[in-house]
Order: C-alpha cells, then sequence, then structure tokens
C-alpha cells in the first residue's frame, strides 16, 4: 500500500512539471511576439533611428519612449477602461466558437480549415431565422436564430465529414473547397436582387427582428455593444470541456484522434465518430456568425468576412485544443484586435504591427522547439504531447 501511494506520490510531481512545461511554450511565444514586435516599431521609427543617429544613449531613451507609448496605447486600447474592457471581449466572444470549431476536430484527428464558411453559412441561416420569423417572443425567436446558426454550419462541415468517412476524402482539401462554394452562395443570396437582399441598392440582408437580438449589458450606452454573446460562449465552452472529457461520445472522439485502427479493433464505429465531429465542429463555427449578426450589427452584408474562421486554427494551437485554453487564447486575440486600433490612432504606430504579433505568435506556437530553444526548455516525454491531428492520408 505505502509503495502504491508513494508511486502515485511520484507520478503527481511529473504530471504537473509536464503541464507547466506544455503551459510555458505558449506564453513564452506571447512574451517573444511581443519583444520582436518592439524591435520591429523600433527599427521602422524614423525618430528612433535620428536618435541613434545623435548617439547610443539618446537613441536608447527615444526607443524606451516609442515602445512605452506604443504598448501603453495598445494595453489601455485592450484593458483601459470599461469600453476598451467590454470591446476586447465583444471581439474576443465568435473567436471562442470558432476556436472551439477547429479544436473539437483537432480532438478528433481533423483538420477543419472550412470554419470560414461554416461561419458564413451559419451567418446565412440565423438572419434568415432572424428576418423571416415575424410575431414571436424573445425566448423563443432568438433560441430558433442561434440554432439556425449552428444547424446550418453543422450541415455544411457534415457534409466533408460524410465524404472523410465514406471515400477517405481529406478533410482539409474539401473544407478549403467548401469554404469558396460558401463565399459565392452567401454572395448570390445577398447580392442586389438576390434571394436575400435588402430591397435597394446595399448588398445586405434585412434587419432581423428586435426579438431576436441578443440582450446588451449597457442599452444606455450605445458606444458599448457587449451582450450576452460572451457568456454563450463561455457556456458552449463548459459544453465542449464536459462532452470531451466526461462523456462517451467524447472519449470516442478523441481515442479516434489518437489512433483510429486502435478505436475501430476497441469497437468504436471510426466512420460515425468522423461525421459527428465534423458536424459539432461545423455547429460551433455556424454559432460564431450570429454572436456579430445577432449582437451587434443586426443585419448580413455581403463579403461577410472577418478572418475568424483562419485565424480559430492559431486560436486551437495556441489553446493546445483545450477548450480553457481556447478562451484563453481568444480573449489575447480580442485584446490585440482591440488595442490595434488605439495604438494606431494614439501612438501612430501601424495596425499592421498586431497582424506581425499575430503571426509571430503562430510561427513559434507551430513550431514550439524554437521557443524550448531559445529558453532552454526540456522538451515533453513521449506520451506527454497530445497529438493534434493524424498525418496527411491517414484514416
Amino acid at each position: 500500500m505505502s509503495r502504491q501511494k508513494a508511486n502515485a506520490e511520484g507520478k503527481s510531481p511529473s504530471r504537473i512539471s509536464a503541464a507547466a512545461r506544455s503551459l510555458a511554450v505558449p506564453l513564452l511565444a506571447v512574451v517573444t511576439a511581443l519583444i520582436i514586435g518592439a524591435l520591429l516599431i523600433i527599427v521602422t521609427d524614423e525618430t528612433v533611428l535620428a536618435a541613434f543617429g545623435r548617439g547610443i544613449g539618446s537613441g536608447l531613451v527615444q526607443a524606451w519612449r516609442i515602445i512605452s507609448k506604443a504598448y501603453g496605447a495598445f494595453f489601455f486600447g485592450a484593458f483601459g477602461d470599461l469600453y476598451h474592457i467590454t470591446e476586447t471581449l465583444r471581439i474576443a466572444t465568435p473567436y471562442i466558437f470558432a476556436g472551439l470549431a477547429v479544436a473539437l476536430g483537432f480532438q478528433g484527428g481533423l483538420f477543419n480549415i472550412g470554419a470560414e464558411g461554416q461561419y458564413f453559412i451559419g451567418g446565412l441561416t440565423s438572419v434568415y431565422v432572424g428576418y423571416s420569423l415575424t410575431g414571436l417572443p424573445w425566448f423563443v425567436h432568438l433560441p430558433l436564430a442561434l440554432l439556425a446558426g449552428a444547424v446550418g454550419g453543422a450541415l455544411w462541415a457534415g457534409i466533408v465529414g460524410v465524404l472523410k468517412a465514406k471515400t477517405g476524402a481529406h478533410e482539409v482539401i474539401n473544407t478549403i473547397m467548401m469554404n469558396y462554394v460558401a463565399y459565392r452562395l452567401a454572395e448570390f443570396m445577398l447580392d442586389v436582387g438576390g434571394p436575400m437582399a435588402r430591397p435597394g441598392y446595399r448588398p445586405v440582408s434585412p434587419e432581423v427582428q428586435p426579438s431576436a437580438y441578443l440582450p446588451q449589458f449597457f442599452p444606455s450606452d450605445s458606444t458599448i455593444r457587449f451582450n450576452a454573446g460572451f457568456f454563450i460562449a463561455l457556456a458552449f465552452a463548459v459544453l465542449v470541456w464536459w462532452l470531451l472529457y466526461k462523456t462517451t461520445l467524447g472519449y470516442e472522439i478523441r481515442t479516434v484522434g489518437q489512433n483510429p485502427h486502435a478505436a475501430r479493433y476497441a469497437g468504436i464505429n471510426v466512420p460515425r465518430t468522423i461525421i459527428i465531429t465534423m458536424a459539432l465542429s461545423g455547429a460551433l463555427a455556424g454559432l460564431a456568425a450570429p454572436m456579430d449578426i445577432l449582437g451587434v450589427i443586426h443585419f448580413m452584408p455581403n463579403a461577410f468576412s472577418s478572418g475568424y474562421g483562419f485565424d480559430a486554427i492559431a486560436l486551437a494551437l495556441l489553446g493546445n485544443s483545450h477548450p480553457l485554453g481556447v478562451v484563453l487564447a481568444s480573449l489575447l486575440f480580442g485584446a490585440l484586435r482591440s488595442g490595434a486600433s488605439n495604438m494606431q490612432g494614439i501612438a501612430q504606430i501601424p495596425i499592421d504591427i498586431t497582424s506581425i504579433l499575430q503571426g509571430l505568435i503562430i510561427v513559434f506556437i507551430a513550431a514550439p522547439a524554437i521557443v524550448r530553444a531559445i529558453y532552454r526548455i526540456r522538451g515533453l516525454e513521449q506520451g506527454e504531447e497530445l497529438v493534434l491531428t493524424r498525418g496527411w492520408g491517414q484514416m
């Protein structure tokens, strides 16, 4: 008994150490990206270069001033007051849904690169239910509009799941192609004179009924657009965690993701699991669109593209495909987007710097060996690291 207890106690620190090392990589990736971003700001600022021409001391002082001003404006734009905090949370809301969509696919061994197209289809279905149904109370109309977004995304991704399960067609190729079909379908539906276009000369849908609006938390202040969508997103993050780690279906999804051959040998219906995984992933991506449509703009414009679906890949990687990690990564990206405009307006720093920061974070997350080499972090042992996707062409 004492030996078993000792063994159990001996495993606990190693597990904690592995978790700490796994968490350290994304955190250090963000820090490293901020450092490189600061260097880019320095070398592209003419006042800093001129100050270095007068001497190293004056150059360093001016560099510190520019970096302090830029990142000070950035952090104020993300967290400085009630408006900026709520704007960060609002921007993070669709990121959470899109990130969960890709993370769920990763857990099932599937690379859902079609979250952007599923976002479009979810937008079309939710806005249609939002404006076409009239006379319903909000507690009926709003859930129906949200459900429509989820169903639209699930059906769009489910097509890819069926092709993968029945024919072995790779989901990356099919989801990319389905993205383009979704873009063109949205153009057809919303272009002037299209089936879902608002009468007039604007390529947008009719406005959704007020009964389908997401409740606002500060209705008296029209500048604050924070709404109930953020808490719905958190609830779905908890739901995805429960599904993956507390249910039989979640166990089957993760088993198929780790080793489909062993899962088939254990009696798991692999094709069925693939289809369900893709459909659930698409439903989450489809729910990202109503957060913008029902909570902010209340209609769907043509070319309704925000890049959420592609940023979601970075979110899933940054969050290690875990719902909690995805939420934290989404808050980070929400802060990046919210703070970028303030950094540009106050510090005169190009907003492209924020895109560079996001790109650098993705690079360091995608290549963790770089971060481990820079900061001399020991790599994870075999079996400790999560396998995100299977190789190309594998079933």
